[in-house]
This record gives structure tokens, C-alpha cells and sequence, in this order.
């Protein structure tokens, strides 16, 4: 079995990938581990809280005791299903702020500031504005990737907004157009009252094509020959077997599988390599470095008035919520419920946004678990940019082990110190007017944490992972050590080989990376079949112009 061109992982990045070297008649083979993505838990997207805690849908990887947080050992859910991780995740789709993408050109990904970057975010979105308003100049209207706005018929989805404005906060109509900054409607990648992953957007479309094919198999590792990467080992229905790549292989493994795969490739910190008896074919300390991820916690407020969707939270409401989805595409199974943003500044002097709000009309957890008793409502609120680094290195060298996975959260005073702010600033938004006919007494943390130390024992015990890893596999230039790809995505050291996921981002972004993952892919795709960028767009990104001397 060969191709010229073979990808591993059908996910975000490497579903683009797919579509847009097929779509230019290149011979593509997409090897993928997981399995169909057609069922309602996957496809409604209501249902988001299911997928991810299904093991016919998620690799279930778990990270080491994180020190800093009590040694909780943290779920860390990643999509094994075609589609990856944008057939389980919470369909919010955010680009990221301008000033992200100008700090990774200024981190060496020459080329990808973000007068480049916007062309591509132009080019993969069909976005609907379907009356809501928002910023048409900016955003793409004929590209694979679907994106509209849910409803925002909730009481509370808009009292959080209006809250916002009462505090002082700049209102965005758009917050993937000119103005990050504010509150506003959330984006996501919803259509026709379907999750519109990247499955649906670009594997779909790329697999009706003669020169695209998916094979179900798990990626062993890269074979490499000479210093040049020819094929994939895999195992498949019990046999191992070689796919050779006739021009590239490309990894698109995810943040934690790439890395996992570069060294039992033998590219990786040659120490590390060499404790689990496997031949370096280039020392890369920076492979498995450089992990990030954003942390978030859960501000909940009980609700005075039964507004909230505790009222659906039964099975006889579930059913029939499924019921009408499943018949008509129709009704709330058609939102992800997630439909108010905000993004802030922390403080002043702070350029752009380091803090993301996602507003949830109930109190209930991420995986569906226990809604607190009775009505309720919530923020996730946490920071943008965490100093806090970790790693991803191996297990042992058995393909099947999972990877060694410490993200060192909340490693430095400064993560406590916005944690602490993300909070209190969240008091003073539920404080607002526009939330007294709803407001009743805090459910978490409680009002009874008032102090830095209280608070500190709250964001121990209850952070959250908001599953936004990234950066294992930076890119940067050949001169900069910690690099594992060059601005082309090419693996520095070995021929014929790629890495196109969210692994190569220098810094995270801010907001949830979907977007960014796909953007990668977009992007790559034109490197690797030699075209010319994009040409750059220089429209000029809203700062708050008082953001030296003001907080809001």
C-alpha cells in the first residue's frame, strides 16, 4: 500500500490537509485510528458532553498527579474518530486574537503573523451572520467550514452580556472579526442543526474524490531511511505492514500523539531516546516540550427563577430533545448552548484579551455529570496565557503505550494570581443588575472563599482542563534549538517529513483552538504543494485605546 502523500490522523488539521491536496489532484492516503463519527451522540450537538467520555470515540489519556494541584490526576480527552478531536469537542469556533499570530512570527514562525494568517481563516469559513449581526468584511463565506450562532433566546445567555455592559465591559458584535475584546454571541461549528466537524467540512468532501483514500490503522511509527522519512508502520487487523509515502509523510497526530510518535520515530531528545533503546535519527530536544493548555473553573450561581435548562435535565425531556433532533434538526438539541462570550483584559496594561468567559444557562458539569440541584447558571472563566509549561515523552517504545503526559499546571505565582482575578472579576459581573431577577447565592466556589487562600484551595480542587493542549512540536526557525519544525511545517533534520496539528503552535492562542488547528492545516497544505502564500491582509485589529491606564 503506498501514496505520495500520507497523513497521519484524520483530525482537524489533518482532515484540511486531505481535502486541499486532493482537491489539487495529489495521490493522498489518511491513515486514522479511530473509527465512523455517524452517530447521534457525535452529530447532535447537544449531545457534546457524550463523545468524549465514550471509549469508542476517545483515546483516554490521563496526565501524571499534577504537583500543583494536589497530585489530581487530570482527564485529557482526545478525539479517536474521524474528524479527531472537532468530532468530540464543544463546537466553539474562535480564531484566536490578532496580536496571538504577530507573537508567533515574533517567536521565529516566520510567515505566519497574522496579516498572513487571515487570508486562511477567509478562506476555510462559511460563516452565516443569520441576522446576529457581526463583521462580514472580516470572515470567509465560501469556504468547507460552517460556522453560525445559536439562538441566544435564554434569559440568561443575554443577561451575561448586558451584565458585561453594566461592569463597564466594551459589547463585540464579533469577536472573530475586528474586536476581540468584549461581550457578545459565540461562534461554532454548527450547521443545518448538525456538529459540522472537520470530518463533515473536508474528509467527507476530499474522500469522493479517487485520489483520497482512509485507511483504519494505528501509526506505529515513521520509518526513515537515510534521513528521509518513506513510509508509515501500522498495525492493522492484527498485522504489521509498511504504507509507503512516495513524496511526504505528514503527522497530524494531535499535541500528544505527534510528539509520542516523533520519538518512537527516533526524533527527540537523544538522552530520552536512548533510555527506551531507540536509535536517534535526530536529537530534537524540543519534541514533547513546550505543552500548554488552558485551565478554567466553573463560577456557579443558583438561579431564583426556573429559567435555566435544569428544566430539560430528565430523561423523559432528554428523549424527547433527541427525538425532535434526530427527525427535524430542530430544537435545542441544534445548540451546543454555549451561545455568550466574553474576552477581557485582567488588568491595565494588559495590550489584548488573557481572559476567556464561556456563559452556560445551567450549573453542571463539563462531562454531564451533576448538574447542582435544582436551576442554575455559570462562567467558565480562566486565563489566556499561562507561563506554566510541561511535556509529553514516552511511556516505554510499545506503540500501544500512552505517553507520559505532565502539563506542570499552575507551576508559577503569576497563574494563581490570575486565577484569583478570573474569579473575583466574575463576582462583580453576576453582581450586576442585569442578573438580580435570576441571582441566587454562589454554588462554587462559594461565598464563604473570600480570601487568596481560600480561593487558592478552590482553584486546586476544582480547575478544569478546557482540553486546548498544544505546542509539543514547536515551530520556529532551523537556528532555534527548542524548534522541531521549520515555518513550512518540514521537521528540522529529516527529509520528507511534516508535523501540521495544534503540536506546532510556539504559544496557545487565545480561545478555544479548533480554528487554529484547522488554519494549520490550510496553511501547511499550501507549503506542502509549493504554492504561493496567500497574499497578506493588513486590516488593523481593534486595542482598546486605553489599554495602558485602563482594565476595561
Amino acid at each position: 500500500m503506498q501514496a505520495d502523500y500520507v497523513i497521519i490522523g484524520a483530525g482537524s488539521a489533518g482532515c484540511a490537509m486531505a481535502y486541499r491536496l486532493a482537491e489539487a489532484g495529489r495521490d493522498v492516503l489518511v491513515i486514522e485510528h479511530g473509527g465512523w463519527d455517524g452517530g447521534p451522540f457525535i452529530q447532535m450537538p447537544a449531545a457534546l458532553s457524550y463523545p468524549m467520555n465514550m471509549s469508542m470515540y476517545d483515546w483516554g489519556l490521563q496526565t501524571e498527579p499534577e504537583p500543583h494541584l494536589g497530585g489530581r490526576i487530570m482527564a485529557t480527552p482526545r478525539g479517536k474518530v474521524i474528524g479527531g478531536s472537532s468530532s468530540i469537542n464543544g463546537m466553539i469556533y474562535v480564531r484566536g486574537h490578532a496580536r496571538d499570530y504577530d507573537t508567533w512570527a515574533e517567536m521565529g514562525a516566520d510567515g505566519w503573523g497574522f496579516a498572513d494568517v487571515l487570508p486562511y481563516f477567509k478562506r476555510l469559513e462559511h460563516w452565516h451572520d443569520g441576522g446576529h449581526g457581526g463583521d462580514p468584511d472580516w470572515r470567509g463565506t465560501h469556504g468547507p467550514l460552517h460556522i453560525t450562532r445559536g439562538p441566544r433566546t435564554n434569559p440568561l445567555t443575554r443577561a451575561f452580556v448586558e451584565a458585561g455592559r453594566q461592569a463597564g465591559y466594551p459589547l463585540t458584535d464579533d469577536y472573530n472579526g475586528q474586536q476581540q475584546e468584549g461581550f457578545g454571541p459565540f461562534d461554532a461549528t454548527i450547521w443545518k442543526g448538525r456538529r459540522w466537524s472537520a470530518a463533515n467540512a473536508y474528509l467527507r468532501p476530499a474522500l469522493k474524490r479517487p485520489n483520497c483514500r482512509l485507511v483504519r490503522a494505528l501509526a506505529r511509527r515513521v520509518v526513515i531511511e537515510n534521513g528521509q522519512a518513506v513510509g508509515v508502520e501500522v498495525t492493522r487487523g492484527g498485522a504489521v505492514e509498511v504504507i509507503r509515502a512516495n513524496v511526504e509523510v505528514i503527522v497530524a497526530a494531535s499535541s500528544l500523539n505527534s510528539p509520542k510518535l516523533l520519538m518512537l520515530s527516533g526524533i527527540g531528545p537523544a538522552a530520552h531516546l536512548a533510555e527506551h533503546g531507540i536509535p536517534v535519527v535526530a536529537d530534537r530536544p524540543g519534541v514533547g516540550q513546550n505543552l500548554q493548555d488552558h485551565l478554567e473553573m466553573y463560577i456557579q450561581m443558583k438561579a431564583t427563577q426556573p429559567v435555566s435548562l435544569y428544566k430539560y435535565w430528565n430523561i423523559f425531556s432528554k428523549g424527547a430533545i433527541g427525538a425532535q433532533w434526530l427527525f427535524t434538526k430542530t430544537g435545542l438539541g441544534t445548540s451546543n448552548q454555549f451561545e455568550s462570550a466574553a474576552f477581557i483584559r485582567s488588568a491595565a496594561g494588559v495590550e489584548y484579551p488573557d481572559i476567556q468567559y464561556h456563559f452556560l444557562p445551567i450549573a453542571v458539569r463539563y462531562d454531564g455529570k451533576t448538574a447542582a440541584g435544582g436551576h442554575g447558571f455559570q462562567a467558565h472563566v480562566g486565563p489566556m496565557r499561562s507561563p506554566s509549561r510541561g511535556s509529553v515523552t514516552l511511556r516505554s517504545a510499545d506503540p500501544a503505550a500512552p505517553p507520559v503526559i505532565r502539563f506542570n499546571y499552575m507551576s508559577t505565582e503569576k497563574d494563581w494570581q490570575d486565577f484569583r482575578t478570573c474569579i473575583r472579576l466574575t463576582r462583580e459581573i453576576f453582581a450586576q443588575d442585569a442578573f438580580a431577577p435570576y441571582r441566587g447565592e454562589e454554588i462554587q466556589p462559594g461565598a464563604a472563599a473570600q480570601s487568596d487562600e481560600a480561593l487558592d484551595e478552590a482553584i486546586r480542587q476544582h480547575v478544569e482542563s478546557a482540553y486546548h493542549p498544544c505546542g509539543t512540536c514547536k515551530m520556529g526557525r532551523p537556528t532555534d534549538p527548542m524548534a522541531v519544525v521549520d515555518p513550512k511545517g518540514k521537521v528540522i533534520g529529516v527529509e520528507g517529513l511534516r508535523v501540521a496539528d495544534s503540536s506546532i503552535f510556539p504559544q496557545i492562542t487565545n480561545g478555544n483552538l479548533n480554528a487554529p488547528s484547522i488554519l494549520v492545516g490550510e496553511k501547511m497544505a499550501d507549503h506542502v504543494l509549493d504554492r504561493a502564500p496567500l497574499a497578506p491582509l493588513n486590516d488593523r485589529p481593534w486595542i482598546h485605546p486605553d489599554w495602558q491606564r485602563s482594565q476595561r
